[in-house]
């Protein structure tokens, strides 16, 4: 009975160290979504790509039925970075495997961006959710609060609109 007893208790030891790991900040897909965000820092649009599946979606901002190609996803960054310059600070990783077996990794960071037609500076903290399929990026979700920036520029818009009014009346 004993020996019965330890050996039960060694099966269930067995298992319990053998189980997949669910949670954890160091993996190669974690490695692989830092170099994503060091070619977006960089704006090193050549290698951005690499790191998603053709067939990906990025959905920033937007619901999944929304999201663009990864080709249109680079196109809408270069808009930006014709009126931003930023950093991207405060970077924390983890990668998660769901109870369906699902890879994702989930980044958090500070997006600190500078208007180049006005010098003002923007902090928004942000999050982004990448899921893996055999090492690459197969779907992308960002979320941010840009407020801030549309408010701005739709008063901006406002007051372009107002002074080429005035100088038509005078």
């Amino acid at each position: 009975m004993k020996k019965l007893l330890i050996f039960g208790l060694a099966i269930v030891l067995f298992t319990a160290c053998n189980q997949e790991k669910r949670y954890t900040q160091q993996s190669p897909e974690i490695d692989t979504y830092k170099k994503v965000m060091d070619d977006y820092k960089t704006m090193n649009w050549d290698d951005y790509p690499k790191h998603y599946a053709d067939t990906a979606k990025i959905a920033s901002n937007v619901v999944k039925e929304k999201a663009l190609s990864i080709s249109q996803s680079i196109e809408k960054s270069k808009e930006d970075a014709a009126m931003f310059s930023w950093i991207v600070e405060k970077e924390e990783y983890e990668m998660v495997v769901t109870d369906d077996g699902e890879t994702w990794v989930n980044f958090w960071g500070l997006w600190k961006g500078t208007m180049k037609s006005t010098n003002k500076e923007y902090n928004i903290p942000f999050h982004n959710t990448a899921r893996f399929i055999d090492g690459k990026i197969v779907e992308e979700y960002g979320y941010w609060d840009n407020s801030e920036i549309v408010s701005d520029l739709l008063k901006s818009e406002h007051e372009a609109a107002t002074a080429a009014n005035d100088s038509v009346v005078e």
